[in-house]
């Protein structure tokens, strides 16, 4: 997956950025993985992102 560069002043300078529409694919659904625990990140249809466990 490729980082994304931004001239938002929203983002911070130095960190990873990424394109969340590139992350969940045609779908709008990506699985994300912190300390063996699975996360699903998802595209609302009102294009908001939700986390969940």
């Amino acid at each position: 997956m490729n980082q994304i560069g931004l001239t938002d002043a929203a983002a911070l300078p130095g960190k990873p950025t990424f394109d969340a529409r590139a992350m969940t694919g045609d779908d709008g659904l990506a699985q994300i993985v912190l300390d063996e625990k699975v996360y699903t990140l998802r595209i609302t249809k009102a294009g908001k992102l939700i986390l969940t466990k």
